[in-house]
């Protein structure tokens, strides 16, 4: 069930619903052995016409939501993936459940072509990136209420996705009194301030990276005190500097991320924070431990090629966190992870 106290909404169930709704897509993966700036005539951006040379093509499963949900199901959770495929889902669909991701409420339509997005990743990690939409326009006619009438909903995540889906789905939340938490991240570039403040006002959580935040604020408006006067709570992630995760009338909670040495590919980065998030808040525990568990799962998606090609291992997860955050965050994090193999 969801529980709403004095410091907003916290989240504790041993059956939490949690759905996530957002892109479905292929991601098609490319690394350039370079770095773009290079490349780049500050004098001449108007008029740029680039191409580059990448050294390998990874074609893999990913669309923001997907990845989250993905990431859920591996951490025990059965979340409900909510978004819209083409007809050529039907592999794609059986990995997932095989991973214990619902996608019982994915809409699948007759005309259109699951999503698809194209990356290249450069030596210091600046990625450029396109994104075909697809079937992913459909999600606008995707209803809520009959997720929500099956068994209440503890909380819809709405990741990017269809505009016009992200704005409905955030507004039936408000309607149905359903916790929502608002992750925009890639659509704030083309949103204007009065579709991101339509987005994120009334949400319970707030996810976006350090640049994400201070766009939010640019094109809302907002101060930061504002956007808390809005939200529950904020949490931000910035890179390898770690993450800051604030409730309204609280302080903040500073978490250093994971460090690592092998860094494979960025994409699905913060997607695994947010799974990793969110479940821990499904288990009932404190922000501080929230943000360990979102950064360790964030980690080992950094070092594979592909944001669903990780191995989910209890024990070596364990390790992982224990060694970073100490033994305390693993002994209270270890009695939810007993559904997940060794």
């Amino acid at each position: 069930m969801t529980v709403r106290n004095g410091r907003g909404w916290r989240v504790s169930s041993p059956d939490v619903r949690i759905a996530v709704t957002g892109s479905i897509a292929t991601d098609h993966l490319m690394v350039f052995d370079g770095a773009f700036s290079d490349s780049l005539v500050v004098e001449q951006l108007e008029k740029v016409a680039l191409s580059f040379l990448v050294q390998d093509l990874q074609i893999r499963r990913g669309g923001v939501a997907a990845n989250i949900a993905f990431g859920l199901a591996n951490l025990g959770g059965r979340p409900l993936l909510v978004g819209a495929v083409g007809e050529d889902f039907v592999d794609y669909r059986s990995w997932l459940e095989r991973h214990g991701v619902d996608c019982s409420h994915v809409h699948v339509s007759e005309l259109l072509h699951t999503a698809r997005f194209i990356c290249t990743t450069d030596s210091r990690q600046a990625q450029i990136a396109s994104f075909y939409a697809g079937a992913m326009s459909e999600a606008r006619q995707i209803e809520l209420a009959p997720l929500h009438a099956t068994a209440p909903l503890d909380l819809v995540v709405i990741s990017p996705n269809d505009p016009q889906a992200m704005l409905r789905h955030t507004d039936e939340c408000r309607q149905r009194g359903i916790p929502f938490a608002a992750d925009p991240s890639q659509q704030l570039a083309w949103s204007e301030g009065p579709a991101i403040r339509q987005l994120v006002d009334g949400a319970a959580f707030l996810f976006a990276n350090d640049y994400e935040t201070a766009l939010i604020g640019q094109k809302t408006g907002w101060s930061a005190d504002e956007v808390m006067a809005r939200v529950d709570a904020r949490v931000v992630t910035h890179g390898d500097q770690g993450v800051v995760v604030q409730r309204r009338g609280d302080g903040e909670v500073r978490v250093p991320a994971v460090r690592t040495d092998r860094v494979a590919d960025p994409t699905g980065v913060g997607d695994a924070f947010r799974a990793g998030f969110l479940a821990a808040l499904g288990w009932g525990l404190a922000d501080e431990r929230c943000a360990q568990v979102g950064c360790t799962l964030a980690t080992m998606v950094l070092e594979t090629v592909g944001p669903q090609e990780y191995a989910m291992g209890r024990l070596a997860f364990l390790d992982r966190l224990g060694r970073t955050y100490g033994d305390g965050a693993a002994a209270d994090v270890e009695p939810h992870l007993k559904s997940l193999r060794p």
